[in-house]
């Protein structure tokens, strides 16, 4: 079931469905995470507050990706185990991920400013690097959209 690796290194995968369900348009952020190859965490919720753009739930989601890491990487040294840095976050948005690199702040993500500071600082004292998903995760993340579960409703 789990692999055994050289190195513990951690990467996470977000993804977010923008403004997913119909009776609301409430948006789905998830996020997955792994420690030498092996999947530790994952979660999938629904976010409080109704998203303006796509990027803006990209971007929430990335954020609880990076607190997720840094919650494993926090773990892993107070064990005394020492994992590989930076950690990698992978995220399916190509604009989230530019965002992410650009040092500029623009007027259009000043609704998202806080999670933008936030990722910088990590981004900056290297303790992850963001990178847009490979094709592979991409297929597998939208073959796994198509089985969406119907909400319960009283009989």
């Amino acid at each position: 079931m789990f692999t055994k690796g050289d190195t513990l290194n951690i990467k996470g995968n977000t993804d977010a469905d923008w403004a997913g369900s119909i009776e609301d348009r409430h948006s789905t952020t998830g996020y997955l995470t792994f420690v030498g190859g092996n999947l530790v965490t994952w979660r999938s919720k629904k976010q409080e507050v109704i998203a303006r753009s796509s990027v803006e739930v990209e971007y929430r989601g990335m954020t609880k990706g990076v607190y997720e890491l840094l919650w494993i990487k926090n773990l892993l040294q107070e064990l005394k185990i020492s994992p590989t840095f930076p950690m990698k976050l992978y995220c399916d948005s190509k604009v989230t991920c530019d965002i992410s690199h650009n040092l500029v702040q623009h007027d259009r993500t000043k609704h998202v400013e806080i999670d933008i500071h936030f990722i910088k600082e990590q981004l900056e004292a290297k303790i992850i690097e963001v990178s847009h998903f490979d094709l592979m995760i991409n297929l597998l993340t939208f073959s796994l959209k198509q089985y969406q579960v119907k909400p319960f409703t009283e009989c």
